[in-house]
């Protein structure tokens, strides 16, 4: 099931390879009420370290770092018993970062030009259990990578109702929920009453991984960008 939020302070990690970012990072974020930085890590290897020590609520990863790179760190940390949530910070605007992101498991991907609203704003969003990327990047994602196509027969998982994986099938094509009630004429609470019940009966972290998700399993036909 999808995590509740932490009562706490948001416990967060910072992993770049430059001291200055680090600390602007971490100016921005410490004077923001209810987020706590615990940990700063200057390559990949030590940001594994750090999250298995420290058990941050979100880590904020930089891509390209000596030793262990940012994707790296994420399968790691992810594929471990840590309960943190990845964001993605790089300088490249690059949808095969994107997708590797999204595959290693983060829950979000920002530009390190982003605003500092917009970076206060990522460690709230992944911390809720929400996707740190609009349905317009989800769309990009799906652009460069498959074409969403009209839902494969017998490819509804088991877990699902037939109404959920309707909801599913929305999700890949990068719908918002407003989209989504829309397209299955539902209102939007009940949109996101499914869109939850999705998520949770097949483990996923966000509905971004939702769109992963679709990908692998056929429910969404792969083409050509």
């Amino acid at each position: 099931m999808t995590p509740d939020p932490p009562a706490g302070p948001l416990r967060v990690v910072l992993a770049d390879d430059q001291d200055l970012v680090r600390a602007g990072f971490r100016v921005i974020l410490g004077t923001e009420e209810g987020i706590e930085v615990v940990g700063e890590a200057g390559d990949g290897a030590e940001a594994v370290e750090l999250v298995a020590r420290l058990r941050p609520d979100v880590v904020l990863m930089d891509v390209q770092m000596p030793r262990v790179d940012g994707l790296e760190a994420t399968r790691r940390i992810l594929g471990s018993d840590s309960t943190a949530k990845v964001v993605i910070l790089t300088t490249f605007d690059r949808e095969d970062y994107l997708f590797e992101a999204l595959r290693a498991g983060a829950s979000g991907f920002l530009l390190k030009n982003a605003s500092p609203e917009d970076l206060v704003e990522s460690v709230r969003v992944v911390a809720r259990g929400d996707a740190l990327l609009s349905p317009e990047v989800t769309r990009r994602v799906i652009a460069r990578f498959n074409t969403p196509a009209a839902p494969a027969p017998g490819r509804r998982p088991p877990e699902l109702t037939d109404r959920e994986y309707e909801v599913l099938v929305e999700l890949a094509k990068g719908a918002s929920n407003t989209e989504i009630a829309h397209a299955l004429h539902l209102g939007e609470t009940t949109v996101k009453t499914h869109v939850s019940r999705v998520l949770n009966k097949l483990g996923l972290r966000d509905r971004t991984h939702a769109v992963v998700y679709a990908y692998e399993q056929g429910i969404v036909a792969p083409g050509g960008a």
